[in-house]
């Protein structure tokens, strides 16, 4: 169970480093958002090393963000906009789409680390 835990951890790192690359569509974005694997994002009035819920609203975050930044560049190619073009549209799509299903198997995994301590015998 080690390895798996430490092979999500490595790719959500991986994709933490992806989306700290600059993104298509610069305008589309909204500036005071905040970006999933920033380091030193801290919830409002924190002081210290940020908590497991802030970090996973940070990630949260990022994974909304994603994902309206794919259906902006969806909507702004259905339109027309010169900048927004298919392979733009595809990889905002699929870099959506695997955050997503990272997010989905972290809180899975979650979900089954709590039921195995809740199952422990005293």
């Amino acid at each position: 169970m080690t390895d798996s835990v430490n092979s999500i951890l490595s790719q959500i790192r991986s994709y933490q480093n992806q989306l700290g690359s600059p993104r298509a569509l610069e305008p589309m974005q909204n500036p005071n958002a905040v970006q999933f694997g920033q380091p030193g994002v801290q919830a409002p009035g924190a002081t210290g090393a940020a908590s497991f819920g802030d970090t996973l609203q940070n990630a949260l975050k990022g994974v909304n963000d994603a994902q309206k930044n794919a259906g902006a560049l969806a909507q702004a190619f259905e339109l027309g906009d010169p900048r927004a073009d298919l392979a733009r549209v595809m990889v905002a799509s699929q870099q959506s789409q695997v955050a997503f299903r990272a997010t989905v198997e972290v809180r899975n995994r979650l979900v089954q680390a709590y039921q195995d301590v809740m199952n422990m015998p005293l």
